[in-house]
């Protein structure tokens, strides 16, 4: 999703009119990954968190995107089978201020080491169960109804090292210059996403490749 569709009424109509190019198979025969058209360079390069000899690959993305959702298991077969030498960590985004509560779940899952467990959960429960989850109390309400401690939930997700990683979330986000979700940034220099490499799968794609590009230096 784009920008320009992050409104909840419009949402549904964007998604049906797009979501079935995210699985369009890419062609086995297709020419290599241009800049400027299957990717962007950055003029100025991002910050990583990857250790030296480590090539980081950032998945922008919001709990409540319907393609966001439709990418993840996707997602998760790449990185299985990713390169020892990559190195994939998610960041929610933040296109409005409405997006921070789910910026906070996600951050506060990753603290309590419940990503593995609870991620894919949020996707289902907002997408399959139709549960909004855009505010403090009905992110700390269903934490709670998945067995974590409300009291230790919420003083988490308003404490000021999870803010701080919303904020430092929504500034990568900014310096990637993303545009819409979900989005793959790799090594502080490479950006792309399904509207620029025409889908999701050409998407992983062309990440390869810019892994490669990274790679050699």
């Amino acid at each position: 999703m784009q920008r320009r569709e992050f409104s909840i009424a419009a949402a549904s109509v964007a998604s049906a009119a797009s979501l079935g190019a995210l699985s369009t198979p890419a062609s086995a025969q297709a020419p290599a990954p241009r800049a400027g058209t299957d990717f962007l360079v950055l003029e100025k390069p991002a910050p990583v968190e990857a250790p030296a000899g480590k090539i980081e690959v950032v998945e922008f993305f919001w709990y409540s995107c319907p393609h966001c959702n439709r990418f993840e298991p996707a997602l998760e077969e790449w990185i299985k089978k990713a390169p020892k030498d990559v190195v994939v960590r998610r960041v929610p985004v933040s296109f409005r201020p409405d997006f921070e509560p789910q910026q906070r779940l996600y951050y506060v899952l990753e603290t309590m080491n419940k990503v593995e467990e609870l991620h894919k959960k949020v996707f289902y429960a907002i997408h399959a169960e139709k549960q909004m989850l855009n505010t403090p109390e009905l992110v700390a309400a269903w934490a709670e109804k998945q067995g974590l401690n409300r009291a230790k939930f919420s003083e988490m997700y308003n404490s000021f090292s999870i803010a701080t990683k919303a904020r430092k979330a929504t500034q990568l986000q900014d310096a990637y210059k993303v545009e819409g979700v979900p989005a793959l940034g790799v090594a502080g220099r490479f950006y792309t996403s399904g509207e620029l490499a025409k889908n999701m799968d050409r998407a992983l794609q062309v990440t390869e490749y810019l892994v490669g590009q990274a790679r050699k230096g």
